[in-house]
């Protein structure tokens, strides 16, 4: 809940006497992939008039967005509200690639992506056929392999690379600045936004700072739901997923083919992506959790040990290149997925709330959406309105009765 804070209160902006409004502040609240796109875009579309700040609790990318797979897909939300904004965003990857040279920067790269299916305790029958197969994919399939997506249709990006180059280029080149701090408090006084109270760490002595805003942007992924005006309209919960990343010994064997897998195991099918990236490595995730407790910070996110081990002995089944004599273990790390109770994001203009807005609820594909959502948000603070993508279906409305939905 938004209480009184017990500093001195900030004025809201005013016109000067020639008409003109002075330099709009914006600031947004969290540094993951939604807040630093949101962000970035915001500073590009302001220019010199316009001052943002990000504040992020512990480090950019720490949460999601540094954990994640980063696989991009321009069609596999077609026929769902997704679509749009899907393909809207998979375009902006491609946009910001070349503006960054991002295949250099962050790993960006298109990629041909299979369907396989694999069981751990069968062995391959000799004899059978790896037509479609890539020569490092050297574990006991059944079937045949399914091209889901080619290099025209699907990418990838390394999540955490992408999300700190763009901010390094937001702040170098547009002045954005970056606060390391917790977000306590979201002052609002007669409907208007007035600032934002963050505390700092020990470093700083603990001391709140507040942060004065014409508008503020709530992208805290799973956080979200800490501020009583959003929890009073929706709820944001996690679904925890586990990834382990991996380094082949010769890592140019591994080629740019993402796999989604159904893998078999004691009579349980699994769900689990393999996504051999540019840097060298080899991100492997899964093993979701639905139940898990959200924690107060992305930095008390633990992995179950069991699930990474599943991991381990998933990778070796599908190449010998992955098995643990023959690669080594980078990362062992879990994440939560930020969802909400109707499965779609939320992004709009808090009602009743004039100069708040939200984006959070991205579920699995926050890496690919994130460029759209952000830019959109840009166009909402900065012009009242998305010209980008058409965020009726995401609006925080949606959640009031009269509107849709209870």
């Amino acid at each position: 809940m938004e209480m009184a804070r017990p500093l001195p209160a900030a004025t809201p902006s005013t016109f000067t006497g020639d008409g003109t409004r002075p330099p709009k502040k914006v600031v947004v609240c969290g540094g993951g992939v939604v807040g630093v796109c949101a962000a970035y875009f915001l500073a590009q579309k302001g220019g010199p008039t316009t001052s943002i700040t990000v504040i992020e609790k512990s480090s950019v990318a720490c949460a999601a967005s540094g954990k994640a797979g980063g696989f991009l897909a321009l069609d596999w939300c077609d026929g769902s509200p997704l679509s749009q904004l899907a393909r809207t965003s998979f375009q902006l990857h491609r946009d910001l690639a070349r503006e960054l040279d991002g295949h250099i920067n962050y790993g960006y790269r298109p990629v041909d992506t299979l369907s396989l299916s694999l069981q751990e305790q069968s062995k391959l029958k000799s004899g059978s056929s790896r037509v479609g197969l890539p020569p490092w994919v050297d574990g006991p399939f059944s079937g045949v392999p399914k091209t889901i997506g080619t290099t025209e249709t699907t990418a990838q990006v390394h999540p955490q690379l992408f999300t700190r180059t763009l901010l390094s280029k937001a702040v170098e080149d547009h002045g954005v600045q970056l606060v390391i701090g917790a977000v306590e408090n979201v002052e609002i006084q007669d409907g208007q936004v007035l600032s934002v109270l963050v505390k700092k760490g020990a470093a700083e002595g603990g001391s709140p700072t507040i942060i004065d805003a014409d508008a503020v942007v709530l992208a805290l992924g799973p956080w979200s739901g800490k501020f009583g005006v959003l929890s009073s309209l929706f709820r944001v919960h996690g679904i925890k997923a586990h990834s382990i990343v991996l380094r082949p010994e010769k890592p140019e064997e591994i080629t740019p083919h993402a796999l989604s897998l159904s893998y078999t195991t004691n009579g349980k099918c699994l769900d689990l992506e393999v996504y051999p990236r540019p840097t060298g490595e080899v991100y492997i995730c899964g093993m979701l959790e639905d139940d898990a407790p959200v924690p107060d910070g992305a930095e008390q996110v633990e992995p179950k040990g069991e699930s990474i081990e599943m991991l381990k002995r998933i990778g070796e089944t599908v190449s010998s290149r992955l098995s643990v004599g023959s690669a080594t273990v980078e990362a062992e790390q879990a994440c939560f997925l930020p969802c909400t109770t109707d499965g779609q994001p939320v992004i709009g203009q808090v009602p009743n709330v004039k100069g708040l807005y939200v984006a959070t609820g991205h579920s699995c594909w926050g890496i690919l959406n994130g460029p759209a959502t952000g830019a959109a948000v840009a166009e909402l603070v900065l012009d009242g309105q998305s010209a980008i993508v058409d965020l009726k279906p995401f609006s925080p409305l949606r959640f009031l009765r009269g509107h849709g939905r209870p």
